[in-house]
């Protein structure tokens, strides 16, 4: 038996995604408001965990994250998957023109994830076994004008979970790197009620995260979620710029 961490408990990817490995193993969510997750809870159980804890995590409250990953650790069962699973989209009409949201944005989506994976990495290399499994997104393999803050976010992320998963090779511990397309689910959700449709190859957070249990069973490095956009954007790569402003989200 060994413990899947879930940085995000309230996430529905990231608990969803903890669901497909949960059988035989205890779960720890992580998440604010740890006393009020008792729907999670009960899905992860109800998916076979053999336990499911909750402490307390604050994204952004970065000085907070060495001391939880050093006290989940402490503990005598391995730490075998560690999902980071937290992240907003924030408002893009918003983020262009006022500064302290599109640093949040940042903040979150960029600075937080390094805060977490680094000292994560560190613990992991010790106990020489363990995968992370870091969400991305296709919004970051080539930013789009209509969310360019967001999309940088996932441009930086993806390349420093890359890089990450090349320094890992041969010690024992493994990255898995997820890039979904349009996901409908609680994060997208308001956005859709402004009247923004789902992309192309949407899929749902269930759907998200059957692929990636199925990816991490595979030992695969990396799984674009469908499998048809990894193609798709080699392509939206070579398209001219005056093109590629102007196509809608």
């Amino acid at each position: 038996m060994g413990t899947i961490v879930v940085f995000g408990g309230r996430s529905e990817i990231g608990v969803a995604t903890a669901a497909r490995l949960a059988n035989g193993n205890r779960v720890v969510l992580a998440a604010r408001r740890p006393d009020d997750l008792a729907e999670q809870t009960a899905q992860l159980l109800d998916a076979g965990a053999t336990a499911v804890d909750a402490v307390a995590f604050d994204a952004d409250d970065i000085a907070s994250h060495p001391p939880l990953i050093d006290a989940l650790f402490a503990g005598s069962e391995s730490i075998d998957v560690a999902i980071i699973a937290f992240g907003i989209l924030g408002d893009a009409a918003r983020a262009e023109t006022d500064v302290e949201h599109a640093l949040q944005i940042a903040h979150t989506d960029y600075y937080a994830q390094i805060s977490v994976m680094t000292p994560l990495a560190v613990a992991l290399r010790e106990q020489g076994s363990g995968t992370i499994i870091a969400y991305s997104s296709v919004a970051g393999v080539r930013v789009r004008r209509a969310n360019y803050v967001y999309g940088s976010t996932k441009a930086g992320l993806d390349g420093y979970a890359s890089g990450l998963a090349d320094a890992l090779h041969g010690s024992g511990v493994h990255l898995l790197l997820a890039r979904p397309g349009f996901v409908i689910g609680e994060m997208t959700r308001e956005l859709m009620a402004s009247g923004v449709k789902p992309a192309p190859f949407s899929r749902t957070a269930d759907q998200v995260a059957d692929a990636v249990a199925k990816a991490y069973r595979k030992g695969k490095g990396e799984v674009w979620i469908p499998g048809v956009l990894r193609p798709m954007f080699f392509g939206m790569r070579l398209l001219p710029r005056a093109v590629w402003r102007r196509l809608p989200r």
